[in-house]
């Protein structure tokens, strides 16, 4: 059989099966990469567990090279500053908006050390978390 005849079975038949057996479409034309789930979603929601990147990578179906590859494409940073930089964030609004005190907070947000929870803190807003608490 010619190269050109085969092409063009092939291509009638990817015509054909979709329309015999709709539940093929989605095997035949799925395009992702199997076994990865969605980095941006897994992380926004899982940043609080305090695990290794090399964890995180597993959770999401990669290697430890292609979790921070995939990482750095997605969130223009290295996975390690991401987290503090979200763990900060999220330490603000608790202190500032739900007026919780800092040494609950730290551990509620993944930081594992109360000091470096302060100095993170402080450098990245310029005060002490224990400044920024909303006192009742």
């Amino acid at each position: 059989m010619n190269a050109a005849l085969l092409t063009l079975k092939v291509r009638e038949a990817l015509l054909i099966l979709p329309q015999s057996h709709p539940a093929l479409q989605d095997v035949l034309f799925d395009f992702a990469e199997p076994g990865k789930i969605d980095s941006e979603a897994f992380m926004q929601k899982n940043f609080r567990f305090n695990v290794a990147l090399s964890r995180f990578a597993y959770l999401t179906g990669r290697s430890l090279a292609t979790f921070k590859r995939d990482f750095a494409k997605l969130f223009c940073l290295s996975p390690s500053r991401w987290l503090v930089q979200r763990r900060l964030q999220e330490a603000h609004y608790l202190l500032t908006e739900q007026g919780k005190i800092p040494f609950g907070v730290y551990l509620e947000v993944g930081v594992e050390d109360l000091s470096h929870f302060f100095f993170a803190f402080k450098k990245a807003y310029g005060l002490a978390p224990s400044r920024l608490a909303v006192t009742p």
